[in-house]
């Protein structure tokens, strides 16, 4: 009987041996396994990952010098695995749950873990001070990392031990709104134990973002990255890395128009990659900020994180490569930009270079943007630390000038209205509209020669359109306005590109999640009733109506008539070209698809456009002409360059323009506006820099030939 029974017990075992060996066997053999999966999961979820920087895109002129760029900057960083043991919060709720009887590791291990880790963070404080940092700066960045996970934490234990459902309706379902005050409040009342929130807080260990590095130190030179990777080699949760530190080659040059990066911590900023795990932002992390072409281009600029994604053996088991951020180039010609710059605040040969002011410069053919200033300016190397200052400033610095602000154009947009009564035929080319020597009927604009020296036009000339755009006669103009009627005045300012944002051909975002942006602009008003800040105009029929009385100040640019230099600057860019309409082009790659066929003919006929090119010549080139003195000496003509425009001034404000276009005897053309905040004149406060500019061009090889009769600049201006 104890035989038999023997025997049945080794059966018995035998066969329960069997079964483990082939569950074992199916364990471990089995791919298709159930239990094999839940393993592998298990494993991922306890596992971890680690994302790879990735490199800002560059921004470049339309030569490739480098405007913008990301230099490589290391730093020390360290993982939330090693600096949760400095937080006394979490070491006790990691006491707690090893007390219970299912806990792992066991009380013992965990007190030696604590040791050990909390051995390495005092020796992480104690080294740091190697790299110029105290022991107190490094325990506060510690506690720093350590309160904004436990927030996290405390915030995702609150909203999944289910929340007050009051509380969600008061945000309207919003729980990312809820403050996290509140969430503690309600997770305080529904759980009044501090011991079980310990533990509540302390089990939220499967986010996403939770664990990684975050930056402790930055590293100052090549040294410092050495000894800091032998110092720390043998601490896991301890690596030196890069990362990208934006820099500004050219200082405040475009400053305006390239705009800076800053801390990616706004509304906006979040919103815009919130789809996208591997490209929105982390903390720390920089975005563009507006307005600027760093802002207009972050989706291109921005690039795309890499990840490598370990399992709890650290056994790699998923990689996704890094896509480094698209460069961005412009069609600014950052050394003419800078040319222009230094010559405008320099003292000694700009008696108005304290006085803001704005400058463009348009290639015609192509309508590229040659340079967009603005001045004051400021350096991006520094906006960040000093914008404080700089948005006090009353010289406002942080505006674009040449494309954001608006003012009134003066007798620069007499061109614009001679073309409007030509082509509408109520004037004819030699007809006279007189200038006598006397005051003006009570609400007309009085001429200005008249007002300084008691004559008119009438005793110089017949003051016909050609003359009486070589003498800027009000008179003429104001009268000329009055006999079109303002629907039809109001058309031809809008085909000329005022009223409206300028065309720009902005490069295309390949995701249809992202909402492209834009440059701020300064729309002008063509209308007697200001357009409300903020309204997009995209056609000339929601422009309010123009008033027949006011007609008569637009016709020497003022009243409510308001334009940006780039707007003056682009409809004589549309004059040059024989009234060819074409977008502006400030992006040269990524390239805008179809822009070249967006062009719009005026159909301006050849004998309108002869007598305004004859009466802009008259001006520059004939004696009598407003801007004749200041051109005079300038040598261009013996260069092979040609110089047509118009000058402008206004009142209260008041304001100098100068605006044409240069052409040489191979065909090539720029357009130009120059405006100087608080001038008097534009014949002698912005004509004469506006020649200086358009010499800068020809230097720079994109009109006429250089010759030995130029201007007398000083040397010592030209990249100062």
């Amino acid at each position: 009987m104890y035989d038999r029974r023997v025997k049945i017990f080794i059966a018995v075992s035998l066969s329960l041996l069997l079964i483990c060996v082939l569950r074992l066997a199916q364990m471990q053999l089995l791919a298709s396994s159930s239990l094999q999966d839940e393993i592998a999961a298990l494993k991922l979820q306890r596992g971890r990952s680690r994302q790879l920087n990735t490199l800002r895109g560059q921004i470049l002129d339309r030569h490739g010098n480098v405007l913008a760029t990301d230099s490589p900057q290391f730093q020390i960083a360290i993982d939330y695995r090693l600096t949760r043991f400095w937080d006394d919060r979490i070491v006790e709720a990691m006491r707690l749950l090893a007390r219970d009887k299912t806990a792992n590791p066991s009380l013992y291990d965990l007190e030696e873990e604590i040791e050990t880790k909390r051995s390495d963070l005092r020796r992480i404080i104690h080294d740091c001070s190697a790299f110029g940092a105290s022991a107190t700066d490094i325990e506060s960045r510690i506690r720093e990392l350590n309160d904004t996970r436990w927030d996290f934490r405390t915030f995702i234990a609150w909203y999944r031990s289910g929340p007050d459902p009051n509380l969600i309706a008061r945000y309207q379902g919003r729980v990312n709104s809820i403050p996290l005050s509140e969430a503690q409040a309600d997770f305080e009342r529904r759980f009044p134990d501090r011991t079980e929130r310990l533990k509540r807080i302390v089990r939220v260990d499967d986010l996403a973002g939770l664990y990684g590095s975050q930056p402790l130190l930055d590293l100052k030179s090549e040294d410092d990255i050495f000894a800091a990777q032998i110092e720390f080699m043998d601490i896991n949760d301890v690596s030196v890395v890069p990362k990208g530190q934006r820099q500004y080659p050219y200082g405040s040059v475009a400053a305006q128009t390239i705009g800076w990066v800053g801390p990616a911590t706004r509304d906006d900023d979040k919103e815009l990659f919130k789809h996208d795990r591997l490209a929105k932002y982390l903390e720390g992390e920089v975005c563009g900020r507006r307005p600027g072409v760093e802002y207009v281009c972050e989706a291109i600029l921005r690039g795309r994180r890499g990840e490598l994604v370990y399992d709890i053996d650290r056994k790699l088991i998923r990689q996704s490569e890094t896509v480094f951020g698209q460069d961005v180039q412009l069609t600014l010609d950052i050394k003419l930009q800078q040319r222009i710059e230094n010559y405008l605040t320099d003292r000694t040969l700009n008696p108005n270079y304290s006085a803001p002011s704005a400058v463009v410069v348009i290639e015609i053919r192509s309508g590229d943007i040659l340079a967009l200033v603005s001045t004051p300016t400021y350096d991006l190397n520094h906006v960040r630390y000093d914008y404080g200052t700089l948005r006090n400033d009353p010289n406002e610095p942080l505006w674009n000038r040449a494309i954001s602000q608006q003012y009134l154009p003066g007798s620069s947009v007499k061109p614009i209205i001679l073309v409007a009564g030509l082509e509408e035929k109520v004037v004819a080319a030699d007809e006279i509209i007189h200038c006598p020597s006397a005051a003006p009927p009570q609400g007309w604009p009085r001429c200005l020669i008249y007002r300084d020296h008691h004559v008119g036009h009438d005793t110089k000339w017949d003051n016909n359109g050609r003359n009486a755009l070589k003498g800027s006669c009000n008179i003429y103009f104001s009268r000329l306005a009055d006999r079109i009627e303002p629907e039809v005045l109001q058309r031809w300012l809008y085909l000329f590109g005022y009223g409206h944002e300028v065309p720009l051909n902005y490069p295309p975002v390949e995701s249809d999640e992202i909402r492209p942006r834009q440059l701020i602009q300064a729309q002008g008003q063509i209308s007697s009733t200001r357009i409300p800040a903020g309204t997009q105009i995209d056609s000339l029929a929601q422009i309010p109506p123009l008033t027949k009385g006011n007609r008569r100040l637009f016709g020497i640019g003022q009243g409510n008539l308001w334009a940006s230099p780039l707007q003056v600057a682009n409809s004589f860019a549309t004059l040059a070209r024989g009234g060819l309409a074409r977008p502006a082009r400030l992006f040269l790659q990524p390239e805008t698809p179809g822009r070249l066929e967006e062009a719009v003919d005026l159909n301006i006929s050849p004998e309108t456009l002869q007598v305004v090119y004859d009466g802009m010549d008259a001006v520059v080139n004939e004696a009598g002409g407003s801007a004749h003195n200041a051109f005079r000496p300038s040598g261009l003509v013996a260069q092979g360059v040609k110089v047509l425009g118009k000058t402008g001034s206004t009142e209260k404000p008041y304001n100098a323009w100068f605006a044409g276009f240069a052409e040489d005897n191979d065909g090539a053309k720029i357009a130009i506006a120059v405006l100087i905040e608080g001038g008097q004149h534009g014949s002698s406060d912005a004509a004469p820099l506006a020649r200086d500019v358009i010499q800068f061009c020809v230097d720079a090889g994109y009109v006429g030939k250089p010759s030995d009769l130029t201007i007398p600049i000083r040397a010592d201006a030209i990249g100062r």
